[in-house]
C-alpha cells in the first residue's frame, strides 16, 4: 500500500502550524510506516501511547476522532456521545480527496485544513505525551497529551471498542 506524495502542505505545514499555535512538540523520523501500529514499533513507543487519527464523515462534513493505536474505534458509541446517527468510517478515497496536502493514512489531528477534533478517547489520558501522526508516513509528533485536547476544544471519552 503506497502513497502518493502529498500535493503540498503535510509535514512542513503541520510543524509551522505547531510553531505558530506555540505548541511544544518532538518530531521523531522514522522508517515508512503505514499503520499508527506499525509507527509505534518503527519508534519504539508503547502502542498504548500511539494516537491513530480516524477521519468521519456525516453527510458532507468531516470530523476525526484520536484513540491509541492498539484499540479500535466503537463508532456507535461515538454516534451517541455526539448525536450524530450518520457518522461513519471515511474511505480512503473520500480522504484523499478532502486531504491531498497529507498522506492516506497519515492525517494529523490538528492542523491548518484539518476538521475539528472532536473526541479524545480517555486512555490517551494516563500518558503526558503521546506520538501522533506528522502527515506522512515518515514522521511522528510527540507532544503533550493535555495540549491536544485544549488546543482542539475535545471531548475526551471512552470510544474504544470493549
Amino acid at each position: 500500500m503506497s502513497s502518493p506524495a502529498p500535493a503540498g502542505g503535510g509535514f512542513s505545514a503541520i510543524e509551522d502550524w505547531l510553531h505558530q499555535q506555540h505548541i511544544d512538540h518532538a518530531v521523531i523520523p522514522h522508517d515508512e510506516t503505514f499503520t499508527a501500529r506499525a509507527e509505534a514499533r518503527a519508534t519504539a513507543i508503547p502502542q498504548e501511547q500511539t494516537a491513530k487519527t480516524v477521519v468521519l464523515r456525516d453527510g458532507d462534513d468531516f470530523a476525526m476522532a484520536v484513540l491509541p493505536a492498539c484499540e479500535r474505534l466503537d463508532v456507535h458509541k461515538l454516534r451517541d456521545l455526539l448525536g450524530r446517527n450518520e457518522m461513519r468510517l471515511a474511505s480512503e478515497a473520500e480522504i484523499a480527496q478532502r486531504f491531498p496536502a497529507f498522506e492516506v493514512g497519515a492525517v494529523p489531528p490538528f492542523g491548518p485544513d484539518v476538521p475539528s477534533l472532536e473526541v479524545v478517547d480517555q486512555r490517551l489520558m494516563t500518558f503526558n505525551r503521546v506520538l501522533c501522526s506528522g502527515g506522512d508516513h515518515r514522521h511522528g509528533l510527540m507532544l503533550d497529551t493535555g495540549e491536544l485536547v485544549r488546543s482542539a476544544h475535545a471531548t475526551v471519552a471512552d470510544i474504544c471498542e470493549d
